[in-house]
């Protein structure tokens, strides 16, 4: 039944694809991150759904009435730039044909990528991106919660086999990428869907903690505070924190304690040991080879030249040290390169949008993007994530969000655009005004 389900599906949405390539866009990230054929359990498991969806969006975009072309920002140029050298880091790569076929898989991401740069251009389109990213990855956060209320939390909560986030850590990661969009979701959205996000966002914070992942822990916490630094409403936000969080911690296991209380202990845990291993093999290998060694470099021989102890071959397990091995220094500065223009777009985006009338939806994203970012940059130092495909859709809507608000102020009156700054800087200092009238009353 499920495998019917998901063709049907599928293959009803071909003439909406054909119609619009947002569809193909849309549908691509629904196969490709939630991965809903791994949940049946017949032909749907094997059927090639990301190629039919991404052959019909390919003939889609060319079939589409009026220019079709991709935006060329910041972010735009260097994540071009990102692609061209990891082709070129593949070209003589140490391991051809295990790096051919990881390359294959990198490459059509990149892709739909950008082709989503393209057609992504509305608001609307910018809306629709999120809720199919927070449904797919949501459907596993409220199945891992609800798991993990009715267990005690004993068992750990797994993703779907043979996908990104089919490992406990790379699901916990997703999870908590996905947390902030929920709420962003909730504050835009009407009733039910705010009901909806109440109820997604503690489910899958449980299920993020139940992976047993030490990663997700610290990554949740890094997103908890800069959440609360950025917050207008520090003292509610501090409070609701350390009203919510103790319960959640409390209904773990103490094997989880047990787990958890091994961050501290690294240099007796032969896992982080490994991985300290392999991150030395990968800065050993880059220095030895400028382009890196191209993909899936985690190989016994590998270890043997570049590791310091050869006999620990382990994968980078850190998006960092994964990128650094497989592509060079060069490779790892443009990737962090996309990421520091992705802060600063997102940063201008929250700038600008109090400055335009009724574009408040554009700020608040491009925070919730910022903390899921956090959430990544973090979480990912742990992980080998760094081809995860939905940091770069994220990239996506921050492009077409930048450009809405772009056209939105040039077709805005400058006096309306000082009018709206001088509200807003007038509002300012009276707060200060009154936080200040409100100190001095109590020193009184």
């Amino acid at each position: 039944m499920r495998d019917i389900l998901v063709t049907v599906l599928v293959f009803c949405s071909l003439p909406l694809i054909l119609r619009a390539p947002i569809y193909g866009v849309l549908m691509w990230i629904w196969i490709s991150v939630m991965n809903p054929h791994t949940q049946a359990w017949g032909f749907a498991q094997q059927f090639p759904f990301a190629f039919v969806i991404a052959i019909a969006t390919l003939l889609s975009l060319l079939l589409a009435p009026g220019r079709k072309t991709l935006p060329m920002t910041p972010i735009t140029v260097v994540l071009l730039f990102f692609v061209l050298w990891m082709n070129l880091s593949t070209a003589q790569a140490i391991f051809p044909e295990a790096a051919a076929a990881q390359w294959n898989k990198v490459m059509k991401i990149m892709l739909m990528t950008f082709i989503a740069l393209i057609v992504v251009r509305t608001r609307h389109d910018v809306q629709r991106l999120v809720w199919m990213l927070v449904l797919s990855l949501g459907f596993y956060g409220v199945k891992g919660g609800l798991f993990t209320l009715r267990g005690g939390g004993v068992d750990r909560v797994w993703g779907p086999a043979s996908t990104f986030i089919g490992d406990n850590n790379a699901l916990a990661l997703a999870l908590i990428i996905s947390i902030p969009l929920m709420y962003y979701l909730y504050q835009t959205g009407g009733k039910w869907s705010r009901l909806a996000m109440l109820a997604m966002m503690p489910l899958s914070a449980m299920s993020a903690l139940a992976s047993y992942s030490r990663g997700a822990l610290l990554a949740i916490a890094a997103m908890a505070v800069f959440a609360w630094l950025r917050s207008g409403h520090r003292l509610l936000g501090g409070l609701l924190l350390a009203v919510l969080a103790p319960p959640a911690l409390l209904f773990m296991p103490e094997r989880w304690f047990d787990r958890m209380d091994s961050i501290g202990n690294y240099a007796a845990d032969s896992s982080a040991q490994g991985r300290i291993n392999a991150w030395h093999m990968a800065f050993n290998l880059a220095r030895d080879r400028f382009m890196g060694g191209g993909f899936e470099i985690s190989e016994p021989s590998v270890f043997a030249i570049y590791a310091p102890d050869p006999q620990a071959v382990h994968a980078a397990h850190s998006i960092y040290f994964q990128i650094l091995g497989e592509h060079g220094f060069v490779g790892l500065g443009l990737y962090l390169l996309l990421g520091v223009l992705a802060w600063r777009t997102a940063s201008r985006i929250i700038r600008q949008a109090r400055s335009l009338p009724g574009q408040e939806w554009a700020g608040r994203l491009a925070a919730m993007i910022q903390a899921s970012m956090m959430g990544f940059a973090v979480g990912g130092a742990f992980l080998s994530l760094a081809y995860f495909d939905v940091p770069y859709y994220l990239l996506v809507a921050l492009v077409a969000t930048r450009r809405l608000l772009a056209n939105d102020a040039l077709s805005t009156p400058l006096d309306t655009q000082q009018h709206q700054i001088g509200r807003r800087h007038m509002a300012e200092e009276t707060q200060r005004r009154q936080a200040a009238q409100g100190g001095d009353g109590q020193a009184r």
